[in-house]
């Protein structure tokens, strides 16, 4: 039985192993990879990523991630590509095929057959004297010293590399297509994750009440618009509903505390006077860093410099932003 001192060795041994293994493909990051990217770039059609085994699964990951920003790509399975799948390929498509190898049998059946088709074949490959790395017109070299298995043979560290050199090139391809926010927002609507690149201040503000009182407002009026609208906090507007303070219920609270006679007192007697707002365009997850870095709970939301209604935590927390 292992302790816990021999376990928690034999897992940063692989992480180190793992770690070592990424890092000296930096010294394969050369011209070849370069024109790898400018060959993706430059073709009208899509990106085929083909394996075999685990080198299947890492392409399946590379195929989302490069069309999560904006290279598209199919997965092909080799065993099934020349079982009929190979019918997915069309002219203006690019293959990049995946082996730690180079010299399954599956790849060896497939390559000429997308060579007869005439399609680019990039090598993502761990043996630059293969097969597969001879007959590619660009070769990704992912070669790594050892596995992180001990016996050596269970694809471990092969893999990890395989994903680290697919994570690599697409970046760079993010960044040569210019690839922005909005477009990373188009590709992810679902989730908390889009919700926070596309989900406007106005989305959850409009949905709210509006409340509303003025500087000479009496404040029994105050606290009935605060209750009723359950927002925790009132806009105090002048007669064209620009924005001159605010009356949170942290203010009724504090008023109350000093034993004021509010028989006696109107708005303009115990609001803020200088609010946090924000414009009702902003992107919703501007309004929580805001409300992160000023420690409260509502900002007042402003359209055409006027003022038009609330955003709370609470509308933030419902959507999923934080």
């Amino acid at each position: 039985m292992k302790t816990k001192s021999d376990i928690e060795n034999i897992a940063i041994s692989a992480l180190k192993l793992e770690a070592e293994a990424i890092s000296e493909l930096i010294k394969n990051i050369n011209d070849e990879f370069v024109n790898t990217v400018h060959a993706i770039l430059d073709i009208k059609g899509r990106v085929i990523i083909t394996g075999i085994g685990k080198s299947a699964i890492i392409a399946q990951k590379i195929v989302a991630t490069l069309n999560s920003t904006g290279t598209p790509s199919i997965f092909m399975h080799a065993a099934d590509a020349i079982h009929g799948d190979l019918g997915m390929l069309q002219k203006e498509d690019i293959v990049i095929a995946i082996s730690k190898s180079g010299n399954t049998p599956e790849i060896k059946v497939l390559i000429p057959l997308l060579k007869n088709s005439n399609a680019k074949i990039i090598a993502m490959v761990g043996n630059t004297k293969s097969y597969l790395a001879q007959q590619a017109d660009f070769v990704l070299n992912t070669t790594v010293a050892r596995e992180a298995c001990p016996l050596n043979l269970a694809p471990t560290t092969s893999t990890t590399a395989q994903l680290a050199m697919g994570d690599a090139l697409a970046i760079c391809l993010l960044e040569c297509r210019s690839f922005t926010n909005d477009d990373f927002a188009r590709y992810h609507p679902g989730g908390a994750l889009g919700k926070r690149l596309y989900l406007k201040v106005g989305d959850l503000s409009d949905q709210n009440a509006k409340p509303i009182v003025h500087a000479d407002t009496a404040i029994k009026s105050v606290l009935v618009e605060i209750t009723k609208n359950r927002l925790g906090a009132v806009a105090v507007v002048d007669n064209s509903r620009e924005i001159i303070g605010v009356i949170t219920d942290g203010d009724i609270r504090r008023m109350l505390e000093l034993n004021l006679d509010i028989e006696q007192l109107n708005a303009a007697d115990i609001m803020g006077r200088n609010p946090k707002s924000i414009q009702h365009d902003e992107l919703a997850v501007h309004a929580l860093n805001m409300m992160r870095t000023h420690n409260i709970t509502q900002l007042l939301v402003i359209r055409r410099g006027l003022y038009d209604g609330i955003v709370h935590l609470h509308d933030l927390l419902k959507e999923g932003i934080i």
